[in-house]
């Protein structure tokens, strides 16, 4: 399966001040233990209608808030998803030929649609975890040699 999914933009200040209230309001319940959670959504006419929601998604419902009221754009991608080496590429914040050299250097596992290329999200995930790790890793070995160093990093 292939997702195609929309061009992100990102949250005007209205839509930021929104998510900091909803996020601290939806939070606030989220500390039950119970399954489902009932909210309500009002329509054009102000009236009232009652949703019930598994209480695993208002979790993530205040995740999606807190980053769009700290100004990032969001987007859902189901674990299961497989993404064209563009969207690959995007979410890795890389140039799609960089991603493509990844792919035939095996750093990155995919399979063939046809003639297109497909990445696993979950596969994604996983590779984009380790790269930020051995960046993290590398940034403090460089700090650590600075600091022997006396290079002013105290």
């Amino acid at each position: 399966m292939t997702a195609t999914y929309p061009k992100m933009t990102l949250p005007v200040e209205r839509e930021v001040q929104a998510a900091v209230q909803g996020q601290r309001a939806l939070a606030a319940y989220l500390t039950t233990r119970v399954e489902t959670q009932r909210i309500q959504i009002f329509d054009d006419d102000n009236q009232a209608h009652q949703v019930e929601l598994p209480t695993s998604a208002l979790r993530l419902l205040v995740d999606i808030l807190a980053e769009l009221a700290d100004g990032n754009a969001v987007k859902i991608v189901p674990v299961h998803a497989e993404l064209t080496t563009q969207e690959a590429a995007d979410l890795l914040n890389v140039s799609r030929p960089h991603l493509v050299k990844q792919l035939e250097d095996g750093a990155l596992p995919f399979h063939w649609a046809g003639k297109h290329r497909r990445v696993r999200f979950s596969d994604l995930m996983q590779f984009k975890a380790a790269r930020d790790l051995a960046s993290e890793q590398a940034m403090a070995e460089l700090a650590r040699q600075a600091q022997a160093l006396g290079m002013g990093y105290e």
